[in-house]
């Protein structure tokens, strides 16, 4: 994978294809990536309105995941708008099937022998509305909370995600092997994407991430 341009496609749907930048420089891309994501946490950050966070958390709600992707897709994945693009295609999958994601979730809980369902903060059993809840408070601890523990809880729901994945794909592989190959599939890229926000939290624990 290019460090520079790696742009992921997680889900195999509408919400998770590639989005093509609108800019012919990539270097004023990435400095345009890096300013605005920079800016954006600090902003949220600096200010005493509980509305301003509001609506960075929605702003995909409103605008589309497109929007976002005009800025952060291009960017590296060790990099703060590379893991702000990340956590938003984290919410969205959440948010557009939350049913689906519930059940992975809870059969990674089942699955995995490390504390990474802890980490990821949801509760147990995990239905729909809990990791609907779930994908809030990690995004809103992006920009209100502490950075590289919000990472390091996205990275771990990954973890759990990609766990469920693979075992219900172990189970339908006979029976239904087309749903068998696109949960396995889906487990791979939620592996690197978990592993990716794995390496921005150690960077903003060191306050490197850039």
């Amino acid at each position: 994978m290019a460090d520079d341009f790696h742009k992921p496609t997680l889900f195999g749907g509408r919400e998770f294809e590639a989005f093509p930048g609108s800019f012919v420089d990539p270097a004023v891309s990435r400095r345009i990536a890096h300013d605005t994501a920079r800016g954006l946490v600090a902003r949220v950050r600096d200010s005493d309105d509980p509305e301003v966070l509001d609506r960075v958390v929605r702003f995909t709600d409103e605008h589309g995941l497109d929007a976002v992707a005009e800025l952060w897709a291009m960017s590296g994945p060790n990099t703060l708008p590379g893991a702000l693009w990340r956590i938003y295609l984290l919410r969205t999958m959440i948010r557009q099937d939350p049913d689906g994601v519930a059940l992975l979730f809870q059969r990674g809980t089942e699955t995995l022998v490390t504390i990474d369902p802890v980490i990821a903060g949801a509760p147990s059993p995990a239905g729909p509305e809990e990791v609907l809840e779930l994908s809030d408070r990690i995004l809103r601890g992006v920009f209100d909370g502490d950075l590289a523990h919000a990472l390091e809880r996205a990275s771990a729901f990954c973890r759990v995600e990609a766990s469920g994945a693979a075992s219900i794909a172990d189970d339908q592989e006979g029976a239904a092997p087309e749903r068998s190959t696109e949960l396995t599939t889906r487990a791979a890229r939620l592996t690197t994407v978990a592993e990716e926000l794995a390496v921005c939290a150690r960077l903003a624990r060191d306050d490197a991430l850039e």
